[in-house]
């Protein structure tokens, strides 16, 4: 008997150790060693560095096993975001420059390119989110004995979680709603030319990169026709229909570049609530009350939910801002420590180029094409703004207040 009870445990125990060998290495990152380079324009060796480094993780890309998506996204207004240098040039700072050289103007680096192996990206910087409302698409499907604090209730505690890892700076906007037709949403782009997407005009407003946007598309409660004829039995039925019930719970959720107006994250979270499914009036979204109800816990799970895909979503994107200030060369950005600026950061300065983007044989403008200029080196943070200066003066590189600075 012993002996068996030996035997079984062996077994168990490499069992175990087959199944941890197994999981280990999907959660190890992959690590090639490639080399980039780029050409040295207008004796700016920092823009040609970063262009070869980013050139370098594009190779390693290509030649691991990490999977990389394609995707390009096209807004009104801007230009499109190709996915794929996005992913991949987020890691810039978690690369290793083994060696670097200059021949014939062009710059080489040889890197060690370390690449996720889920898809996700440490976070760097602290990007900025404004929360605006989440409107219902049917007004009576919350009745006026319930609470009205959805509307503003579920962006706001979405915020305060996207706040609370860390990632982010809040901005609650909550009185702003982006959709007067919610079942229309996420479209929130104004079709005539020469006119910036509403995303656009309220993130430049506020400050922020990202704007959260949402709908709840249904809150519906099943038919209360439960009553059959008279007596008392039918009276039970419509009785016991107030206290047991099932209701549908569906909120969409949307993540706008605030910056060129593309549309960077959608989900649909769905569920049902079977009992006691009323919000009272005066219950709150986040409060202990609130979670206790049934469609309010149900909620708060979307919530927590909702905040966890966003983060993994946003992690590989890279951190941008825009120039508020030009005096002499120095160059003053608007994010300073609370976004984690250190000195000696290196961001790319991208300016505004000649040319008009134009589509639909050029009838159909959307605006102005942004290329990297420069790379604006930080020498002083305060806890709202930076100062950097660029290799060349901005004046010479046509960079003005307004262009966009990333960092990458």
């Amino acid at each position: 008997m012993a002996k068996i009870l030996f035997k079984c445990i062996l077994v168990s125990v490499i069992l175990l150790g087959l199944s941890c060998a197994n999981v280990q290495p999907q959660a190890r990152a992959n690590a090639v060693t490639v080399e980039g380079q780029a050409a040295i324009n207008k004796g700016m060796p920092l823009l040609a560095k970063k262009q070869a480094l980013q050139d370098a993780i594009r190779q390693a890309s290509m030649q691991s096993s990490v999977n990389i998506h394609s995707q390009t996204l096209v807004s009104q207004n801007n230009v499109s975001l190709d996915t794929v240098s996005m992913r991949t040039a987020a890691d810039v700072s978690n690369t290793k420059i083994i060696k670097e050289w200059t021949t014939d103007n062009i710059y080489h680096v040889v890197a060690m390119v370390e690449l996720s192996a889920d898809n996700s990206c440490t976070a760097h910087h602290r990007k900025r989110i404004l929360a605006t409302a989440f409107p219902l698409v049917k007004q009576e499907q919350v009745t006026g004995y319930e609470s009205q604090d959805l509307y503003s209730g579920i962006p706001r505690e979405l915020n305060n979680l996207l706040i609370e890892s860390g990632d982010f700076i809040g901005t609650n906007a909550t009185n702003i709603n982006l959709y007067p037709r919610a079942d229309l949403a996420p479209e929130s782009q104004d079709q005539a030319a020469y006119r910036p997407s509403k995303v656009m005009q309220i993130a430049a407003s506020n400050g922020v990169q990202f704007v959260l946007s949402g709908v709840i598309r249904d809150l519906e409660v099943e038919s209360t026709e439960y009553m059959s004829g008279a007596g008392p039995l039918a009276f039970a039925r419509s009785l016991a229909r107030e206290v047991v019930a099932r209701r549908g719970i569906g909120i969409d959720v949307y993540v706008h570049d605030g910056f060129t107006g593309a549309l960077l994250f959608q989900q649909r979270y769905v569920d049902t609530v079977i009992g006691d499914i009323w919000i009272p009036a005066t219950y709150t979204v986040g409060s202990e009350r609130f979670n206790s109800t049934s469609t309010g816990a149900k909620i708060a799970r979307i919530i927590d939910q909702a905040s966890t895909d966003i983060r993994r979503a946003l992690s590989c994107y890279p951190f941008t801002t825009r120039i508020v200030e030009i005096k002499d060369n120095k160059v003053f950005i608007n994010a300073g420590a609370q976004e984690k600026i250190n000195v000696g950061d290196q961001l790319v300065v991208y300016s505004t180029g000649g040319d008009d983007l134009n589509l639909d044989g050029g009838l159909g403008f959307i605006g102005k094409d942004k290329q990297p200029a420069g790379v604006l080196t930080i020498h002083t943070i305060t806890p709202r703004y930076s100062i950097g200066s660029l290799e060349v003066p901005a004046r010479e590189l046509g960079v003005k207040v307004g262009d966009w600075v990333k960092s990458w």
